[in-house]
């Protein structure tokens, strides 16, 4: 452990550092879902189906969760800050690449590589702040963090989407890597030295394969890190496919307007810290379960033959997944031993992405084939199996109370 002393509120290295991790997230997330607003134009530009035109954001996504635990062995060795600065330097050049390739293998192939090297914010950048913050302010401080990939998956969609609109999807993405680059630049220009590191050159690595596989061997975890699998899985493919959906009868939205359903992505915003101050009242175990009754309810609604009930219905289903992922992300380190936290927490996230990586994707195939109702029928599989999940094993495990 290191001997300094974290930064307080107040100080200006501490507003540096907020300010630094906020526009990390932004850099990272709008990266990782631009394509996902101009898909329908991706696929008729490039003239590939529906579950192909996805992988622009699903092979990105299995990138960023292959990495996850890779970046952070380079951050225990070598540096939080020296490893974040190589991601978010990688995925900043490799994001004004890929609209420049023509062939459909090219262009995934290069956002395959922006996933793996967009792994090293999400990887390092809690365990950088929780060394550099005050303890007390260290919960209070991950929120600008948090909201910065918040506003980053936001802008992500509502910036390509508008710009692809009005000239095309290159120029949309294009706008959102500019958008990533200055972010980068405000990263790299204020983010602290790091002063509460002390790097692990000779760390065993027998001893972090051990601590993986403990957590893999418990059942509580297991079903932990199925909600993550299953229910981002699920969020990722409406949004993958609901702008397909939405420019056919009886709908027919232009695609800047189908691109502001996006905002309904602001719905987690409010949903996340309600979730969590309701889990301190009730039990972690009701919440999740009560924004996985939400997730489904919005997916009903998302059958109707009405503009107006599918935005109700993807704000309901929205604000239920943030209730559901807020709940369960921070349950999975606290239901793990000490020395298991920070591999209990990777894994989680490991899920999670691979649920988008690999859900965003199949379920194209649902989509193009039977339709939207067998899509949404399949979804709601999905929500269903993450509840009897939890509802079974976390209960049975004794963790269901706060």
């Amino acid at each position: 452990m290191s001997d300094a002393t974290g930064h307080l509120p107040g100080s200006r290295a501490y507003r540096r550092l907020l300010v630094a991790l906020f526009f990390a997230g932004i850099a990272t997330f709008a990266q990782l879902y631009s394509p996902q607003a101009v898909l329908p134009l991706i696929s008729a530009d490039l003239d590939v189906s529906p579950p192909t035109a996805s992988l622009a954001v699903s092979v990105t996504t299995l990138g960023l969760a292959a990495a996850v635990i890779p970046w952070s062995i380079v951050a225990d060795r070598f540096g939080r800050v020296p490893a974040m600065t190589v991601g978010i330097c990688a995925a900043t050049v490799l994001g004004l690449l890929a609209p420049l390739a023509d062939d459909i293998g090219v262009f995934l192939g290069i956002r395959l590589a922006e996933g793996v090297a967009l792994g090293a914010i999400p990887a390092i950048a809690l365990a950088y702040l929780s060394e550099e913050v005050d303890a007390r302010h260290t919960a209070s401080a991950a929120g600008s963090y948090i909201a910065g990939t918040t506003v980053g998956g936001l802008s992500g969609r509502l910036v390509s989407g508008p710009v692809a609109d009005l000239v095309e999807w290159r120029a949309g993405m294009w706008a959102v890597a500019i958008l990533c680059a200055a972010s980068a630049v405000v990263f790299l220009w204020l983010v602290p030295r790091a002063r509460g590191f002390i790097a692990h050159r000779h760390r065993p690595e027998r001893r972090l394969g051990e601590r993986l596989s403990a957590v893999m061997r418990t059942p509580a975890q297991l079903a932990i890190d199925a909600q993550g699998f299953l229910l981002m899985g699920a969020f990722v493919a409406v949004f993958n496919y609901l702008g397909f959906h939405l420019a056919q009868p009886p709908f027919s939205l232009p695609g800047w307007l189908a691109t502001l359903l996006f905002l309904s992505y602001l719905a987690g915003t409010v949903s996340s810290p309600w979730a969590g101050a309701l889990a301190v009242r009730h039990g972690r175990l009701p919440v999740l379960l009560g924004g996985i009754s939400a997730m489904l309810v919005g997916l009903v609604a998302l059958l109707a033959p009405t503009t107006a009930v599918v935005l109700l219905g993807l704000l309901v289903f929205t604000a239920g997944f943030f209730a559901a992922h807020a709940v369960a992300s921070g349950w999975a380190p606290v239901a793990a031993s000490a020395d298991t936290r920070a591999q209990a927490s990777s894994l989680y996230y490991l899920a999670y992405y691979g649920g988008s990586s690999l859900f965003g994707w199949c379920l194209g195939f649902v989509y193009a084939g039977p339709g939207w109702t067998a899509f949404i029928a399949a979804l709601a599989a999905m929500c269903t199996a993450a509840a009897v999940t939890a509802a079974v094993v976390l209960r049975t495990a004794g963790l269901a109370p706060r």
